[in-house]
């Protein structure tokens, strides 16, 4: 009788896989980003410039107006949110794709103050002001910088090193 056992493939030189509760049980994991705004990093990959990570808002209102050089992929965990020059609503189980090069501003309605959403992004995020010039940006590098110092503060030194590819 043959031996049906699957070979294990072996990778030499490759990162772990990263498997991980998306949404954590211990809240220092959400790292800060602005007044009522953390993110929970869960992958960054410094060849690519991608990132992945849950963002949470517990506040309604502006979150911030942006573009991004690449596409943006999002699905929405909780509560509901809308770019202001859209006629849509992201609520829970919604799927949203952002085309590169679009400006948007991310705001909660007035009627709701949690939401969650995954958002899968390569290459920068760049704020920009009401006439659409650059007031700052954020990328895998600023997003690594921001979560190691926090994580530093809070005790969770090391916490982010599995995550960065």
């Amino acid at each position: 009788m043959p031996d049906n056992t699957p070979v294990i493939a072996q990778s030499v030189g490759i990162p772990d896989e990263i498997a991980i509760a998306a949404v954590p049980d211990d809240p220092r994991v959400w790292v800060p980003q602005a007044p009522n705004v953390w993110f929970r990093p869960l992958m960054l990959n410094t060849v690519t410039g991608q990132w992945c990570n849950l963002l949470k808002v517990t506040a309604s209102g502006i979150v911030s107006r942006h573009r991004h050089p690449g596409a943006v992929f999002g699905y929405v965990i909780e509560g509901r949110w809308h770019y202001y020059e859209h006629d849509w609503i992201a609520e829970a189980g919604h799927f949203v794709y952002e085309p590169p090069g679009e400006i948007h501003t991310l705001a909660v309605p007035e009627d709701c103050d949690h939401m969650v959403t995954f958002f899968n992004i390569t290459g920068a995020m760049v704020y920009v002001d009401e006439n659409g010039a650059q007031t700052g940006y954020e990328d895998v590098f600023t997003k690594i910088e921001m979560a190691r110092a926090h994580y530093a503060s809070v005790g969770l030194d090391g916490y982010l090193e599995p995550l960065i590819r």
